[in-house]
């Protein structure tokens, strides 16, 4: 049984698959999808742990998709990705609701320690 249950979101499809794959190598569950409307479709079928969306997409942004989820799906954490970071979108993001913010390229390892840390802070959050 895998640890931790991820939904990635991210136009760029390659960089999604890449990501989904180095993180079941390492026990995760991932699904990718290309965009928001696919992620919020995604979270009504299935139970996430983790969202990690990008900031820029075509139609609907990560930090709009963060909103809805913190509306919709109180449950699942936010992390959000950018190649184009500014600190009006990581104030911006981190108002939408989301717990971490990362700038792209991303090393594997510190996206695995974002993922477990936003993890353990909504099981804080929720239980106090």
């Amino acid at each position: 049984m895998s640890e931790l249950c991820v939904l990635l979101v991210d136009d760029e499809m390659e960089l999604v698959q890449a990501m989904a794959e180095r993180l079941e190598l390492r026990g995760f569950t991932a699904v990718g999808v290309r965009s928001a409307r696919d992620a919020l479709h995604a979270l009504d079928e299935d139970d996430f742990d983790v969202v990690v969306a990008d900031v820029r997409m075509p139609r609907m942004g990560g930090i709009q998709l963060a909103r809805r989820i913190r509306r919709k799906h109180p449950g699942a954490a936010v992390v959000l990705l950018t190649g184009h970071g500014s600190r009006r979108d990581a104030e911006e993001g981190k108002k939408a609701g989301a717990m971490a913010y990362l700038a792209k390229p991303i090393d594997l390892a510190d996206l695995i320690q974002v993922v477990r840390d936003a993890v353990s802070a909504k099981k804080r959050r929720d239980s106090s």
